[in-house]
């Protein structure tokens, strides 16, 4: 998702679990492939029973997760996520304002987290974007969620990363991970795209994939990920290997995906890609999300 000028980065208090313990960790996967952590920045994706439940594959080792375990109602892990708030269209001619509410943004007590895009009783949307930027990176790994799209023309769900310093770089040099964007009106087709200086927005280097069924994406959950490594990144759906791009894909540009990135998950509602709803398009919508996960490669 082509990204938009971001929110003022504000500084929020240190959280401490009921045993004193600052769960704001930073970590990230370096270069030698050992996790790296410090207690200066960001808090650790949860690493409590959920995230021990889940089962390694292909001899990863999970280094954190979230899988949005919670009473229904509630509010998603505020040690993890934060929420990006506003209108104006965020670079891309949206047509929803992101809002913190929980009509937007719950777990829905079944696992799942649920972002849901409604059109309001005056005609306008509201969604909600959230991002883990401050409090979780990663670098380098398998980064994977599990995901059931909303449906409908003009909805455009996406799970994508920015880089971290991109407060002080700006975008498109911070560079962007698409892991997946969805538009309505191609309810089969999936896109991952990176972008970077030389190669952003409409250039973007991308890989679509189109399910041989024809099945509609929002029909059931599928795992969209990404294992990225130094100098590569490449996509998967369902496990299966989909594109791989490397630094030299991008030829003389710079490849900017060797460093942290946060997440980020959202529901937006028109924009130059997707257009905007029509009468065919039916809301409230909801992109269920039952966890996301981030693996040490083997």
């Amino acid at each position: 998702m082509t990204n938009a000028p971001t929110p003022d980065h504000r500084t929020r208090p240190v959280l401490r679990d009921a045993d004193g313990l600052d769960r704001r960790r930073f970590l990230t996967l370096g270069l030698t492939g050992a996790a790296v952590a410090s207690t200066t920045a960001g808090a650790v994706l949860a690493t409590g029973t959920g995230a021990q439940a889940a089962t390694p594959s292909n001899g990863a080792v999970l280094l954190a997760a979230d899988e949005f375990d919670g009473a229904a109602g509630s509010a998603p892990n505020p040690g993890i996520w934060r929420f990006d708030t506003g209108a104006g269209g965020w670079g891309n001619a949206e047509l929803q304002t992101y809002t913190d509410s929980r009509r937007n943004s719950a777990l829905d007590g079944a696992g799942n987290l649920v972002i849901t895009a409604r059109r309001e009783a005056d005609g306008s949307y509201t969604s909600a974007r959230l991002t883990t930027e401050g409090t979780f990176t990663a670098q380098y790994g398998r980064v994977e969620a599990r995901i059931r799209i909303p449906r409908g023309q003009g909805l455009w769900p996406a799970f994508w990363m920015l880089g971290a310093d991109i407060g002080q770089v700006g975008w498109p040099a911070c560079g962007e991970i698409d892991v997946m964007e969805n538009v309505g009106y191609e309810p089969a087709v999936v896109h991952g795209t990176v972008h970077g200086p030389g190669y952003s927005g409409a250039q973007g280097l991308t890989a679509s994939y189109t399910q041989p069924s024809g099945a509609a994406f929002a029909d059931d959950f599928h795992v969209f990920g990404v294992d990225w490594r130094p100098g590569s990144i490449t996509w998967t759906v369902d496990g299966v290997a989909r594109r791989t791009v490397t630094r030299a894909d991008v030829g003389t540009s710079p490849w900017v995906f060797d460093k942290p990135f946060f997440v980020v998950l959202n529901v937006a509602v028109g924009g130059t890609w997707p257009g905007s709803p029509d009468a065919t398009t039916r809301f409230p919508q909801q992109m269920l999300v039952d966890w996301v996960r981030v693996w040490q490669q083997a």
